[in-house]
């Protein structure tokens, strides 16, 4: 497949096929966010399904409706960029749409298991992450009636394949501290006490290579760091990014856009994690971050309207899906 489809860059003929011979070579990208069509401020959580049919859940967060969410479907594989409980899911809504944009209704309790490995159980998928988060995981699977190998490490310069899917993590700047309320017994109670929280190592982003030959580049919560363009770029010459713009907590609209503009330099961007009903009535907000992120950046930037599948072809570029 591979080859053939280089040989039709190559001669300048992809173009000129049709939009179901192109579709059957793309990878598939769904937002599972707070509010049905919209952006919203805790929406973190994409599903990506490779054309062989292989389905990863990114940063499950507050916004997936625990393992029974309708909008799951199948899931083989559960990514994890960092272990803050907004990535984790150290809660979730009752069901889509719980809530408002600016304030999702996130009241189910997913501690001391989380929304991760609670959806990883049901699902009867894997859990690749990377530092010494898969011990972490390899416990809370076990303690969820789950298999803890199915808890898979992958560092950084390493390399898994999932279902056909190429999967490495790479560096993100940020913190990676465990909630106690993750932690069974008296160790957590006397973390709690402390105001301290446990380490599970550095925080990680993620490259993915799909079998259309797509590779995407997953920030996680990260500030600029020069991984960015010497390993995201340099050596895997990632197409498609999806990268955290909520600033504060991560690099905000004019950091990520120079991220994206000068280091990855991808061929389109989702933004993520902006911490603001981003939209209304599906349309971005002006004034907004996702707005001047928007605005700073070189390439196409597609916002993750929750439910809306947008999907992209070899080169990153989205072919349909996207507004």
């Amino acid at each position: 497949m591979h080859l053939i489809r280089n040989s039709l860059v190559s001669l300048g003929l992809l173009a000129l096929m049709t939009p179901m011979a192109r579709a059957a070579d793309t990878v598939r990208v769904t937002p599972l966010g707070g509010q049905d069509g919209e952006f919203c401020v805790l929406d973190r959580a994409l599903v990506f399904e490779d054309p062989n049919g292989t389905r990863i859940l990114y940063d499950a967060g507050r916004t997936v409706a625990g393992p029974d969410d309708p909008r799951l479907g199948k899931i083989d594989v559960v990514l994890v960029s960092h272990v803050h409980g907004d990535h984790l899911g150290d809660r979730h809504i009752p069901e889509p749409n719980a809530g408002s944009c600016a304030s999702p209704a996130a009241s189910e309790d997913d501690a001391p298991l989380s929304n991760s490995v609670k959806i990883a159980v049901k699902k009867n998928a894997r859990i690749v992450t990377g530092s010494e988060m898969a011990s972490f995981f390899a416990g809370r699977l076990e303690a969820a009636g789950g298999d803890p190998k199915a808890s898979v490490l992958v560092r950084f310069g390493a390399h898994v394949e999932e279902g056909g899917v190429g999967i490495t993590t790479v560096p993100a700047v940020h913190s990676n501290g465990l909630s106690p309320a993750f932690i069974d017994g008296q160790m957590g109670k006397i973390l709690s006490a402390a105001g301290l929280t446990a380490y599970v190592g550095p925080p990680t982003g993620y490259v993915l290579t799909f079998t259309n030959g797509l590779v995407v580049y997953l920030s996680g919560d990260t500030g600029i760091t020069a991984d960015q363009e010497a390993v995201v770029h340099d050596y895997y010459g990632a197409k498609l990014a999806v990268m955290n713009i909520g600033d504060t907590y991560t690099t905000g609209p004019a950091e990520a856009a120079h991220v994206i503009n000068k280091m990855v330099r991808p061929a389109s961007v989702i933004p993520s994690h902006a911490n603001e009903p981003a939209t209304e009535k599906g349309k971005v907000r002006p004034g907004t971050r996702t707005d001047a992120f928007i605005q700073a950046s070189d390439v196409p930037v597609h916002v993750p309207l929750s439910g809306r599948t947008m999907t992209f072809d070899a080169g990153g570029e989205c072919v349909e899906g996207c507004g």
